[in-house]
């Protein structure tokens, strides 16, 4: 490359014909290669980067105070005049401070800036200039009132104000370069650069939502000037962060269409669905299955039929019955010739489906087998050599030297949020097997809308006749022989007791209760009871003995950690204590809670929360005590802890929502998938709409094959 043609990256990026979106960042005004380093650690390296690197929050810096109106300890604005300037050096540290004296006619003002001494070549007696910060008292000084380290800006004739005199954004910095400092640099890039946004929405979408133009909403997110109400802004509400929303919803529900519609072109499995074996499984149950099971069954039986891939997601409520529903469609998978298997989030829930799995088909005939990190022998053959109908594991069923004989049905059980991508994984593992989604508890509508997008939704809305609702009471340490003595109550019944621990052995770091030292503990306040222990590093044998025992009713209490969240099933268990309730997730605790209530009988969940916990951990014990309705808890739950930390879309695979928020933004989430699940359902190809379909693959880039080219 000559000289002369290298020198276009040295003029100002704003004459250069040569800037586009793609851009690296380091050739924007004012950034450089050095700059470009620190900026690329918050996500930017392209100029299209820095377009959509939003503020976090917004200041109203357009009032401008008098001096004499100002109010210690808030964020004020002022614009005075220069009455003097120096610097000095603290005698002790040698620290260079650099203090400013200004006056509006109505006070005066002092302002100091820590080592920066090249300050005071700005700032000339006379001069005006406009100072944003938080205001303080000094009774040292003449002026009682100063501002330290303030926002400046010089007041000159034609000035355009960046960090003063306007709605000013704050952005999130790193280490080697400030907020000040990123707000000028997109000043200068958002306003020469976002025309080159183009915008990649349908006309009619744009019309149909009152939706403004791509670059106006980008500017105006960034820089506010016709949205003025500071408190829109800082919801993430105003019209500019409506369009973002919309368009963030739009690209992930697009894909999610493209995908349920791709997936609905390819050739599945036809099952035949009366079947013998769930006839003679459905006899032996000791109950009759709910109207909900019933539904559920239905919908699950209708997919089968046709012959077409299912991906269905059933959720409901702790208890409702989800094992019988996917052991029934195993059933019809084996009938067929075909293999089923189940996966697990965990070892010790992939054990605890196993041996209930087991004991259920036992007496059929089938052959049921057990796939893990840690399982003996070698299972995988019995899987490729096709003698294992139903195969129960973890993540181990992925794994690429597991070979399956002839897999027609995968059933996940959904405890983390396994994505589109683990699912895709799966369905490599047969002939497009179909996949159905277990949760454990119920999912917010708008993750059912979000992260379950592509998928068909059945509820188990009922439980199982006979339940009663479960009291639920949070104590403390003061309560301990109350609770004690309610203990001693059920007890005496005949009844059985659950009670729970964190974790399973003395930490150092965190002063909790463990199940080890409570089981020594509960042996010496009842020592005429029979008190067994389970937790997850006690060998799998012995584990299963301990619970077979309490199941048998050989075991009158078991203390126990988290290993008993699912899977198993004791009538007589009428109460369950949960020490250190305050450290339980939400919907960890509405889990265990279901584990009791199961008899007939008046049951008890017993929250002992220590001081002192947090707001968040307050919220989750009232919503426990309020409410037993596994809905209203997943609600709660994702209100609680945001959708940012329940969403988990790195894990999922679907793009990051960097504006949109699934609990604020509901209304635009189900315009916006409307109209992506109509656009698809109407032009999948999107042959139309090229500039939309080089938007999505970006999106989408690395995560699923969705468009081919």
């Amino acid at each position: 490359m000559d000289k002369a043609t290298d020198s276009t990256h040295k003029r100002s990026p704003h004459h250069s014909p040569r800037i586009t979106k793609d851009t690296p960042v380091q050739y924007v005004k004012g950034v450089g290669p050095a700059r470009a380093r620190l900026l690329e650690r918050l996500g930017m390296k392209t100029v299209e980067d820095m377009m959509f690197y939003f503020p976090w929050r917004y200041e109203d810096r357009r009032s401008l105070k008098k001096i004499s109106d100002l109010k210690l300890g808030n964020h004020e604005t002022v614009m005075c005049e220069v009455v003097s300037s120096g610097v000095i050096t603290t005698p002790r540290k040698r620290m260079k401070i650099f203090e400013l004296t200004v006056t509006d006619k109505t006070g005066y003002l002092r302002s100091k800036w820590f080592n920066q001494p090249y300050l005071e070549r700005y700032f000339k007696k006379g001069h005006r200039v406009i100072l944003s910060g938080i205001v303080k008292g000094n009774p040292y000084s003449m002026t009682g009132l100063e501002m330290e380290n303030p926002d400046f800006e010089l007041v000159g004739d034609d000035d355009t104000f960046i960090h003063t005199a306007r709605i000013v954004p704050v952005y999130k910095a790193t280490e080697g370069i400030s907020p000040k400092q990123i707000r000028m640099l997109m000043f200068h890039a958002v306003n020469s650069y976002s025309s080159l946004l183009e915008d990649y929405m349908p006309p009619d979408i744009l019309n149909r939502n009152s939706l403004k133009p791509l670059p106006w909403a980008v500017k105006e997110a960034h820089f506010p000037e016709e949205c003025g109400d500071i408190n829109s802004l800082n919801r993430g509400v105003s019209t500019a962060h409506s369009r973002l929303s919309f368009d963030e919803f739009f690209l992930l529900e697009l894909g999610l269409a493209l995908l349920k519609k791709r997936e609905a072109l390819e050739q599945g499995i036809s099952f035949k669905v009366e079947s013998r074996l769930v006839g003679a499984f459905l006899r032996s149950m000791p109950f009759e299955l709910t109207g909900a099971q019933k539904r559920v069954i239905d919908e699950i039986m209708s997919d089968l039929q046709r012959p077409l891939p299912m991906n269905r997601l059933v959720h409901g409520d702790v208890g409702c019955g989800k094992t019988v529903v996917a052991l029934v469609s195993m059933l019809i998978a084996v009938e067929n010739g075909y293999q089923a298997c189940l996966m697990a989030p965990t070892e010790i829930l992939a054990e605890q489906h196993y041996i209930n799995i087991h004991r259920m088909v036992e007496p059929l005939g089938i052959k049921i087998i057990l796939l893990t990190a840690s399982s003996k022998g070698n299972p995988s053959d019995d899987i490729s050599g096709g003698t294992a109908n139903i195969i129960i594991g973890t993540h181990a069923l992925i794994q690429e030297q597991v070979r399956f004989n002839k897999l027609g049905l995968a059933i996940i059980d959904e405890q983390h949020r396994f994505g589109v991508v683990q699912r895709a994984s799966l369905r490599r593992k047969g002939f497009n097997p179909d996949i159905l989604i277990m949760t454990a508890t119920p999912i917010p509508r708008t993750l059912a809308l979000t992260l379950y997008g592509d998928l068909d939704i059945s509820i188990i809305d009922e439980l199982p006749s006979g339940r009663k609702p479960i009291i639920t009471k949070v104590l403390f340490p003061s309560q301990k022989d109350r609770v004690y003595s309610l203990m001693k109550e059920e007890l005496s019944k005949g009844r059985q007791l659950y009670v729970v621990y964190p974790l399973i052995e003395e930490s150092e770091k965190l002063d909790l209760k463990s199940a080890i030292e409570g089981f020594e503990a509960f042996k010496k306040i009842f020592p005429e009871r029979r008190i067994g222990l389970v937790h997850g590093r006690m060998p799998h044998d012995e584990r299963e003995s301990v619970m077979a025992q309490f199941k048998s009713g050989d075991i009158d209490m078991l203390v126990a950690t988290t290993v008993i969240e699912v899977g198993i099933d004791v009538p007589n268990a009428s109460m369950m204590l949960i020490v250190h309730a305050e450290r339980f997730g939400l919907a960890q605790l509405h889990q265990l809670r279901g584990r009791i209530g199961r008899g007939g009988y008046d049951s008890y969940c017993l929250l002992m929360a220590y001081h002192p916990f947090s707001d968040e951990a307050k919220r989750r014990l009232k919503a426990m005590e309020t409410t037993g309705d596994g809905f209203m808890i997943a609600e709660e739950d994702l209100a609680i802890r945001g959708p940012g930390d329940f969403f988990g879309t790195r894990q999922s695979g679907i793009p990051d929502l960097k504006i949109a928020n699934i609990i604020r933004d509901v209304k635009v989430l189900e315009a916006a998938r409307k109209e992506a699940f109509d656009l698809i359902e109407a032009e999948s190809d999107m042959k139309n709409y090229p500039a939309l379909r080089e938007t999505l693959k970006k999106k989408w880039l690395g995560r699923l094959e969705l468009i081919k080219s």
